[in-house]
């Protein structure tokens, strides 16, 4: 019988093999593709003339750990503020690199802000919005022949509300001498996917080089999203950029982004990604980056800061201590990673345990690098602390969670402290 049985193996498909593109600013390198692990971005969503306001708000997305952030300049305010921001941004010692996103008048903002098309590490094109008829092809051409003076990479962004309506029609047409022709949904793939592919062909034709290149072929829909981006993997060695161009708000968006790309990165699809989240009025729009850091950590393929385990609770966790807990220690370690990076290597990877009762409790912390057991309802008002699979303590009374978030502290101190070597 033993002989029959193949080992278990875990973990996503081999990574599609595709070019590496590089974003760069001053020293800083991101690298989408390739060997590459996958990037998380995100998008303003300022007025980009609001100087100011722009800046802090890239800040902050970077400080949350978004490696690229993209920026609207639709108009000659925006475009004039861009400079100005990377000045900002110096000034605050922020080197993530930024990308202008470009419709209708991007050729003519290029041309007439060279300073802008300088500060941008990166131009994103959505081939249905650069022009129609005769002026399409040129104004497309400009983009690319000024991408190519600056040596910027580009995004072309194909979306599936705003695609190429003379490709379209042109891939309707080859349905209709079909045998049997596709449905309306394939023919949307096709236009999609074709498009994409066919404006990277052309910016290489106006010497933009294949390396610069990144791909995106966005959709609303879960499925769609997996169906477009499996059949365009197979076409073409171009990184892609996952992501729903609308996923929504509040869970129905971080549900649908998680199904639609968890799908995709598992099968080895997928170099740089972005949840499109729509921010409850007054909400955090890093909640965007969070979600994707988190999407990539639970699924094995990135680290980025030390996760938390936590039971749901149930009958025998009546009190909302281990609740608030949990709360405050993910918070404590998130708000403690920028510090941490720079300090402790490899402190990404430490995993905390926080739990209710006796059931699960004592058995998790020993799993984690650090754990503890509250007490649940009816228990001795104790709580053991693990470390590193070992009881190490008890801790008792009103300041549980002050005494645990210094074990914490203590525990990143000595664990992850760089080596000196003399």
């Amino acid at each position: 019988m033993e002989s029959l049985l193949s080992e278990i193996l875990s973990g996503p498909r081999q990574r599609r093999l595709s070019r590496a593109a590089s974003i760069v600013y001053g020293k800083r390198k991101v690298l989408i593709g390739g060997d590459a692990p996958v990037v998380v971005q995100s998008m303003t969503n300022t007025d980009t003339a609001d100087v100011i306001a722009t800046a802090i708000q890239i800040k902050d997305l970077a400080r949350a750990g978004s490696e690229l952030v993209r920026i609207t300049v639709n108009n000659s305010e925006a475009a004039a503020a861009v400079p100005a921001i990377r000045e900002q941004l110096d000034k605050m010692e922020v080197d993530v690199p930024l990308v202008g996103d470009f419709h209708y008048n991007g050729h003519t903002l290029l041309q007439d802000f060279p300073e802008c098309a300088q500060a941008l590490s990166k131009y994103r094109i959505n081939p249905g919005n650069v022009g129609q008829g005769a002026k399409r092809e040129s104004q497309f051409a400009q983009m690319i022949e000024l991408a190519c003076r600056y040596d910027k990479p580009v995004r072309i962004g194909v979306n599936w509300g705003s695609l190429d309506q003379t490709l379209l029609a042109r891939i309707m047409d080859e349905n209709a001498r079909r045998s049997v022709p596709w449905t309306a949904q394939s023919v949307m793939y096709e236009a999609l996917i074709t498009s994409a592919i066919e404006n990277a062909q052309r910016a290489e034709e106006l010497g933009l080089a294949g390396d610069k290149i990144i791909l995106s072929c966005k959709v609303s829909g879960v499925q769609d999203l997996i169906a477009v981006y499996r059949e365009l993997s197979t076409r073409c060695e171009y990184p892609l950029h996952l992501g729903l161009t609308e996923a929504g708000m509040g869970s129905k968006g971080i549900v649908a982004s998680t199904a639609a790309l968890s799908v995709l990165l598992q099968e080895g699809i997928g170099d740089t990604i972005r949840i499109s989240l729509t921010p409850e009025p007054g909400g955090d729009r890093c909640r965007e980056v969070i979600v994707g850091q988190e999407i990539l950590q639970t699924m094995g393929l990135r680290k980025f800061t030390p996760m938390v385990i936590a039971c749901p609770g149930c009958g025998r966790t009546t009190s909302t201590v281990f609740q608030e807990l949990a709360d405050d220690i993910q918070t404590f370690l998130r708000e403690q990673m920028p510090a941490w990076k720079k300090q402790y290597p490899g402190v990404e990877s430490m995993n905390v345990a926080v739990m209710g009762c006796i059931v699960n409790g004592p058995g998790e912390s020993k799993h984690a690098n650090i754990g503890i057991s509250l007490p649940g309802t009816g228990e001795s008002p104790a709580a053991p602390v693990f470390i590193d699979g070992v009881k190490a303590m008890t801790l008792r009374g009103d300041r549980i969670a002050e005494e645990f978030q210094a074990i914490v502290l203590n525990y990143v101190a000595k664990r992850y402290a760089p080596t000196v070597v003399e």
